[in-house]
């Protein structure tokens, strides 16, 4: 555990998760309604961290304590749901980004960052756990920094995109009829490919029930 690694004593955190999110511990984590629990969150925290956190921090609750954004994507590029999924495709940078939060979605100063190559034979889940390695070596390197208030942040140096659940989901039905490259193609269903997960589809033109299409690459 990285607190332990970096002589933190974990007591000085309370820890919570959403729920949509399962908790990889064996400890007890108790369930949070962030929208719900403003005022509590901003009188008893100085600082709060979210690790993927599936819910919106409300503007009331980022200007009351200084929030803190673990995030999965190399802002401002592809921000919001899914940065891998979206850049195996568009080809933006990803990587790790750890930056204050404001009002809008992965968008405030950037405390620090790391960039990942994205090579033809990954799929989504193959970046995501490169994503995880580098968000990882951040934290360690910035987390004391951050506690003791001695980091510096910068803005990002522009706006970028923002990527909604309904651009991901609009990417999952793949039409029988569409022309494209091989390229394109072969980047849309390894983005979509991601261990389990049932993401790309065609519909059967008999039954109209969905296909379930995955891919799987290896290198020479």
């Amino acid at each position: 555990m990285l607190l332990i690694e970096l002589s933190i004593n974990k007591d000085w955190f309370d820890f919570a998760c959403t729920s949509r999110q399962t908790a990889s511990t064996q400890e007890k984590i108790e369930k949070i309604n962030i929208r719900e629990n403003i005022d509590s969150l901003s009188n008893i925290y100085d600082i709060i961290f979210s690790l993927h956190c599936k819910q919106f921090f409300p503007k009331e609750l980022v200007k009351a304590v200084k929030c803190i954004n673990i995030h999965p994507g190399f802002n401002p590029y592809n921000r919001g749901w899914y940065p891998q999924v979206f850049s195996i495709i568009n080809k933006l940078p990803i990587g790790a980004t750890i930056h204050e939060m404001d009002e809008e979605i992965d968008h405030g100063k950037i405390i620090a960052q790391k960039e990942i190559v994205i090579n033809n034979w990954e799929t989504s889940l193959d970046v995501y756990n490169h994503i995880i390695e580098a968000e990882f070596i951040i934290l360690k390197e910035q987390l004391l920094n951050i506690l003791n208030n001695s980091y510096t942040s910068n803005p990002p140096l522009m706006e970028g995109n923002y990527n909604t659940i309904s651009d991901f989901d609009s990417l999952k039905e793949i039409d029988l009829n569409t022309v494209e490259t091989a390229r394109y193609f072969i980047d849309r269903l390894r983005a979509l490919s991601h261990g389990e997960f049932r993401n790309a589809f065609f519909k059967d033109p008999n039954t109209g029930k969905k296909i379930f299409i995955k891919v799987q690459l290896e290198k020479e």
